[in-house]
């Protein structure tokens, strides 16, 4: 009997034994297969296998998932918005600048990079939570849930910035409130005032508003007032920033009624500075470099219009580099009044110099005609190489003594008896005064035998003038 159950175990054992075999050679390829289901570059990162059980923790997809369905997004239409055909839903507004990239007087705009944050509560997007912890989202589910269609108005460009995902964040409360956060650069018009330009203080605004939702059926407003607000350290090149302000305000649509608009007010005065070195001092020299022209030899023709030519063609060159930097508008400027005064008084200074000349050439060819100059005189010595006379190197002859004729003695007579009159006249009584009436013709011709005297005057009364004009100029616009 006790054979017989041996023999029985041993040929249970045989049967069992090729399967015990089969079985065994499959488990390497099952666990293989794990490894390629989770990736080879996983594998390589952690010595060439991994626990099966980090491969179930590591679930992204599983998680949005539960993220979409905590949130019932495919439940609700998001395509309006919360609380639609009830009160506007109040949307406030928080901003943040980060920088003012640039402003330019030429385009009237500036370019301002911010970020802009919204503020509202979506009953929809409640979720239950113990712990009562917000849950942080980027751009990918916020297209799929209804967001405030802000947009800045008299804006040219605008963009949100990319790099390496876009800058858009999206935080939701359990209770159903919600942060959106967008960083923003925008290019937006302003209307500049260049009347007192350099010296000018610019207004600037960036406005906010709904694009399709009026004021009953979204209100904007800023969450937390004046500190709504806030501003990193800007600095500009041209511009100091005296002030930031938020303000509101209501606009007005004739087809689609009223919205509300948020306005981001700052004030911009100019640094005068830069102008002053490249402007205004250039300017100032070379009218006082026009005045050279006044201590220089009247005669000296080709030193004193070469003088006169440079400075007005540098005054030309200076205009034209202001008015190309500048927007081309219909008003006197500042910078323009300063500018063409000084381009009028070198210009001045060079009819100064032909009036001077013209005067000159005038006296020494009637003291040519009138006989003064004797008739053995050489006038090619002592002509200067501008063609006029010199006056110490002619020797000026007193006219002779005429003879005495009958109508000679009629007018001595007649002159005597004229003196004999008015000695015969009582004197003024006191406290008259006497004028002696002399005719612009006689003025005329005494500055004309005279002319080195309007080189005297000129020196004095263009400089007291020009300083007299920069006093109002600076006074009158440094005060605005």
């Amino acid at each position: 009997m006790n054979l017989v159950l041996l023999a029985f175990r041993l040929m249970c054992l045989a049967w069992l034994w090729p399967v015990t075999l089969l079985n065994g050679s499959h488990r390497p390829n099952k666990r293989r297969h794990k490894d390629v289901y989770l990736g080879e570059n996983t594998k390589n990162q952690h010595g060439g296998r991994i626990d099966f059980k980090m491969k179930k923790s590591d679930s992204t997809k599983s998680l949005l998932i539960k993220s979409e369905q905590l949130l019932r997004i495919e439940d609700h239409d998001f395509a309006m918005r919360p609380g639609f055909g009830g009160a506007a839903i109040p949307v406030g507004i928080d901003v943040q600048v980060e920088s003012i990239d640039s402003i330019s007087e030429v385009n009237m705009d500036f370019t301002m990079t911010l970020y802009l944050r919204h503020y509202w509560q979506d009953d929809r997007l409640a979720f239950p939570s113990s712990s009562n912890r917000s849950r942080t989202f980027d751009a990918r589910l916020v297209k799929k849930i209804w967001v405030p269609d802000v947009f800045f108005v008299h804006s040219k460009r605008s963009f949100i910035h990319d790099t390496t995902m876009e800058n858009i964040m999206l935080r939701v409360y359990p209770d159903g409130n919600i942060l959106y956060s967008v960083r923003i650069t925008v290019t937006a018009l302003c209307a500049m005032d260049f009347s007192s330009f350099p010296l000018d203080t610019q207004n600037c605004s960036l406005e906010l508003e709904s694009y399709a939702y009026n004021e009953n059926d979204l209100m904007l407003y800023w969450k937390n007032g004046n500190d709504s607000l806030r501003t990193d350290e800007i600095v500009l090149s041209q511009f100091f920033i005296e002030e930031f302000h938020p303000s509101f305000g209501l606009a007005f649509y004739s087809s689609t009624g009223w919205y509300n608009r948020l306005y981001i007010n700052f004030i911009l005065r100019r640094h005068i500075f830069f102008f002053m070195l490249q402007t205004y001092f250039p300017t100032m020299l070379m009218v006082m470099l026009s005045w050279v022209s006044f201590w220089i030899d009247r005669r000296a023709v080709p030193a004193r219009v070469s003088l006169g030519i440079t400075t007005v063609l540098t005054m030309s060159t200076i205009i034209t580099g202001v008015s190309a930097s500048m927007p081309q508008v219909s008003y006197v400027k500042a910078v323009d009044i300063y500018l063409w005064a000084s381009f009028l008084f070198v210009f001045l200074s060079v009819i100064e110099y032909a009036t001077v000349n013209y005067f000159t050439t005038v006296e020494e060819m009637k003291k040519l005609k009138g006989g003064k100059i004797p008739a053995n005189f050489n006038a090619t010595q002592t002509m200067a190489f501008d063609g006029c006379y010199h006056d110490n190197d002619i020797d000026l002859m007193p006219f002779p003594e005429l003879p005495s004729t009958p109508n000679t003695e009629r007018s001595r007579t007649a002159t005597l008896r004229t003196s004999r009159n008015s000695a015969a006249e009582p004197p003024p009584t006191e406290g008259t005064r006497l004028r002696r009436k002399k005719s612009i013709k006689h003025n005329l011709s005494f500055i004309m035998s005279n002319s080195y005297m309007i080189d005297s005057y000129s020196r004095v009364i263009f400089p007291m003038t020009y300083l007299l004009f920069n006093i109002i100029y600076w006074s009158l616009y440094s005060s605005r």
